[in-house]
């Protein structure tokens, strides 16, 4: 399907793609060096930080006759097992040093820390809907600054994100409702109780939060970046292959990357659950609003099952994103199995279902013929060197060896592939 300068493919096993081309240049502004190496400098100084790693994963990238795939390990982050944590801590910090007065540059752990700092703040209670990851990043960064945190799941979370949210000490509460009903439900509620909302999404009212959570994503683009920079002499990756639930984590991502690198940045792909596909159904729609998914959202991919995108993540992917990827829950079990399971050489990536699905994606790009019109429109060749990052390490650990160990969502018939 053509219309205007916008196509469409749809392949025969369900993923569904969707290219853009022309930008309206939404400002990045906030994406910049100066102000990325300061939400950096502020990370630094919180106990037990330290870079993630970056997997470079040279046998998988002969075997899909690309030129490099390097991984960013985010399971090692802050002994979390998620990248959430970036995210939720540089916003609390933001806000607390606004309740005190301080300039931004004056922002570090201790600042917003200890006796002084609890004189000046008092107790403060953070509420947040999660489905594991970014509760728990809520709750451990409450927890480390002495202040409360109340969380709220959507119906079918996982017990056991479930339980590692209350060991960092919150109080968890399940909604019978999927994610998106149970922001607004959360939002209304924290307004009547006193609560601090910490979400990154947006809506009418509230914006710095998300932005500030946006912001604190982007240390591990920087480290991604700078370490990819070392390794190969000065070049950067030549695409990013990005997962998105609301959106800002992808955006981070995009925003990163073109405002540091404005003359050569990569080609960034957006990959969604099919289930929970707004920005996909966003960008086919090709009217510049976002769209909703509705229902019940029911993916694998739990950390990606958002069915609204936060509009201000939108506005830079709707510009600057190369293309958007709907994608069924096979693909990140393809990808779960083949970080697991590595090549020869390969450091192995253990990542979740909201971890995995642009590995999955990206090799089922390359070697089935029936998507060689991804291949060629993005250029993807024995020269790319591929970005991806591992959001989420077993953070369900039942769910992951159910697919990794006894092949829940298997691959469609291996038959059907061709050599491209």
């Amino acid at each position: 399907m053509i219309t205007g300068e916008r196509v469409l493919w749809t392949s025969n096993e369900g993923t569904k793609f969707f290219k853009k081309t022309g930008e309206t240049g939404v400002s990045l502004s906030r994406f910049g060096r100066a102000s990325i190496e300061s939400v950096r400098k502020f990370h630094s100084t919180i106990p037990g930080y330290k870079p993630t790693p970056l997997r470079n994963l040279d046998g998988m990238a002969k075997t899909l006759n690309l030129g490099a795939i390097y991984v960013k390990d985010e399971s090692f982050r802050f002994g979390l097992n998620a990248f959430k944590s970036l995210g939720c801590s540089y916003a609390v910090a933001k806000l607390l040093a606004s309740r005190m007065g301080l300039e931004s540059e004056d922002i570090s752990y201790e600042t917003i820390s200890g006796a002084e700092a609890g004189k000046a703040l008092g107790s403060v209670t953070f509420a947040a809907v999660t489905d594991g990851n970014h509760g728990r990043g809520v709750a451990w960064i409450a927890r480390m600054l002495g202040h409360k945190a109340e969380i709220f799941m959507p119906k079918g979370s996982s017990e056991s994100r479930i339980s590692a949210i209350r060991a960092e000490g919150a109080s968890v509460t399940v909604r019978g409702m999927n994610y998106d009903e149970s922001v607004e439900m959360t939002a209304r509620e924290a307004g009547e109780r006193g609560w601090t909302v910490i979400q990154d999404t947006a809506w009418e009212g509230y914006t710095d939060i998300p932005f500030w959570t946006m912001q604190g994503y982007c240390t591990m683009a920087l480290e991604a970046s700078e370490e990819i920079i070392r390794l190969t002499g000065g070049d950067l990756p030549t695409h990013v292959f990005v997962q998105a639930g609301v959106g800002s984590m992808a955006a981070s991502v995009q925003g990163f990357f073109r405002a540091c690198f404005p003359q050569n940045p990569p080609k960034i792909v957006v990959v969604e659950a099919s289930k929970a596909d707004c920005f996909y159904k966003s960008a086919v729609g090709g009217q510049g609003a976002p769209r909703v998914v509705s229902g019940d959202l029911d993916t694998i991919m739990a950390g990606l099952a958002c069915g609204s995108p936060n509009f201000a993540a939108w506005e830079i992917l709707r510009d600057y994103a190369s293309l958007f990827a709907s994608c069924p829950d096979y693909v990140t079990a393809h990808g779960m199995r083949a970080l697991g399971c590595p090549e020869r050489g390969d450091h192995r990536v253990i990542s979740g279902e909201s971890g995995a699905v642009t590995m999955g994606l990206l090799s089922l790009i390359m070697r089935d013929s029936r998507l060689s019109a991804m291949r060629i429109t993005l250029g993807l060749n024995d020269k790319s060197r591929v970005l991806l990052f591992s959001t989420e390490g077993d953070t369900d650990p039942e769910k992951y060896r159910s697919i990794t160990w006894d092949g829940e969502f298997p691959t469609y018939d291996l038959s059907v592939y061709s050599k491209p």
